[in-house]
């Protein structure tokens, strides 16, 4: 059985940084595209970052480059959200999510439909 399990987020002042996880179990991080998408208040689903298998192409929404990236460690089947130079407009639910399928897409910013599991998603609040 699948399952994504989010951690990490929670209350920080605008330019601080947050780190988030996602645990996976069921399947290997390594062998699929696996990434994350935040919801704000009132917006729809957005896909951000995205890693794919041997890392072979990443996916990075304009909105956090240079600011957020993503790692994976293999040993621990986890996925990372590194999130620095925070700023109030990033505040929203964040997921993690897998599709079927080892690369990441070019689309991936809008591909909410498409992800084969998700997780229940962190709450990251950029608030001073």
């Amino acid at each position: 059985q699948v399952q994504l399990v989010e951690s990490g987020g929670g209350l920080v002042q605008p330019g601080g940084s947050l780190r988030l996880a996602c645990a996976a179990s069921g399947f290997s991080v390594e062998q699929r595209a696996v990434g994350w998408f935040r919801q704000a208040p009132g917006k729809e689903r957005e896909g951000i970052l995205c890693i794919s298998r041997g890392d072979a192409r990443r996916y990075v929404a304009d909105s956090v480059k240079g600011r957020f990236t993503i790692s994976r460690d293999n040993a621990r089947n986890a996925v990372y959200l590194e999130m620095n130079s925070l700023k109030p407009e990033d505040t929203a639910v964040y997921y993690c999510a897998t599709e079927l399928g080892n690369v990441c897409r070019g689309d991936f910013g809008s591909r909410a439909s498409s992800m084969d599991y998700w997780g229940k998603g962190t709450l990251v609040n950029v608030s001073s």
